[in-house]
């Protein structure tokens, strides 16, 4: 949803007075075997339960984005990444709680990450080249949910950063920012994705500290970028993580925001 960065604006407007801002959530999520397991219509009714309750979540706490992306090689419980923004981390609080709560959230997977926009300032940098399409929202109420499916015109890669050992002194951190922004810059310019985008990480861990969002044209641009990604990072000895997605009913989801 590209226009969620005015949305942001918005909510900092507002909420100044407060102290509040804008809080991003990185959520690794799925369902466990044991949904599956649940007849058809106790399925339906947890789900309408649910997105009823989510709504009134986004309603009250001011939800400024919302995209889903469906792997297309599902990693065991983990079927899909999101990217939720909220008007204050006392909204992303009641989000996660919302979800979790039963009966709906006894049958799910949930990794949650505290996020923030990377790198912090991107106005007017060349990451404003690469902003994907609008999304345009379906007209119909969201109460009633629409048949969910992957956009099969998508493309988008998920790339995971390992932290890099010692680099959490100030100088290699800097330099190891900087040749993180140069090597997916020079790979922007061959590639051409569609959209880019990262989130770092609120306390960076071993496994990963920030994610690229490239979204590209097709899966053979995919393959390309991660040839050329492997090529770059096998001399720096910390290989990303790749995971191949595709949007997950990005119309639908993109009607739970307001404007």
């Amino acid at each position: 949803l590209t226009g969620w960065k005015e949305h942001v604006l918005a909510a900092l407007t507002t909420n100044a007075q407060s102290g509040d801002e804008p809080v991003v959530v990185l959520f690794k999520g799925g369902r466990l075997p044991s949904w599956h397991q649940l007849p058809a219509a106790r399925q339906r009714a947890y789900e309408q339960q649910h997105v009823d309750l989510m709504l009134q979540v986004a309603k009250e706490h001011g939800l400024l984005r919302l995209e889903g992306f469906k792997l297309i090689g599902p990693q065991q419980s983990w079927h899909r990444f999101w990217i939720i923004a909220l008007a204050s981390f006392r909204g992303a609080e009641a989000w996660v709680n919302a979800e979790i709560a039963p009966p709906y959230g006894r049958y799910g997977f949930y990794e949650y990450h505290l996020a923030r926009c990377w790198p912090p300032d991107v106005a007017g940098s060349w990451l404003d080249k690469f902003r994907s399409p609008p999304i345009e929202p379906l007209a119909s109420d969201p109460h009633v949910i629409a048949r969910l499916d992957v956009d099969r015109q998508s493309a988008v890669m998920l790339q995971f950063e390992p932290w890099r050992p010692g680099s959490d002194g100030p100088a290699p951190a800097r330099r190891s920012d900087e040749q993180a922004i140069q090597q997916i810059h020079r790979l922007a310019r061959q590639h051409e994705p569609i959209g880019l985008e990262a989130f770092e990480r609120v306390g960076p861990q071993a496994d990963w500290h920030r994610v690229w969002i490239i979204d590209l044209p097709d899966l053979t641009s995919a393959e390309a970028w991660i040839d050329d990604q492997v090529r770059d990072y096998q001399a720096l000895d910390r290989l990303p993580s790749f995971f191949l997605a595709r949007r997950w009913a990005p119309a639908y989801f993109a009607s739970w925001v307001r404007r």
